[in-house]
């Protein structure tokens, strides 16, 4: 499989157990790829994933018409709200 060009080439070191590393290893021979790019594509994919359902929030439809509800009728803000307001510093 031909290289592609890296714009940085940016080092990461990890410590494996050896049998690890020869199951790596081993799948990565079997998709006729590198010990590299196998890791890489392999968990680029995970780590997208557990940042989209820990990023991400879902709501139910009762809690999704609340919020829309909340943004179009806000409620009056409370004293928590007008002394935090007030104790923000002032930009010049």
């Amino acid at each position: 499989m031909p290289q592609t060009p890296v714009e940085t080439n940016d080092r990461m070191s990890l410590r494996i157990a050896s049998d690890d590393k020869l199951l790596l290893m081993r799948a990565a021979a079997l998709q006729h790829t590198n010990l590299t790019e196998f890791v890489l594509r392999n968990v680029m994919s995970v780590a997208r994933q557990i940042i989209d359902e820990n990023e991400r929030l879902a709501l139910t439809e009762r809690d999704s018409l609340r919020v829309l509800e909340l943004l179009d009728n806000p409620p009056a803000p409370n004293d928590k709200l007008m002394a935090a307001a007030f104790a923000i510093p002032k930009q010049s």
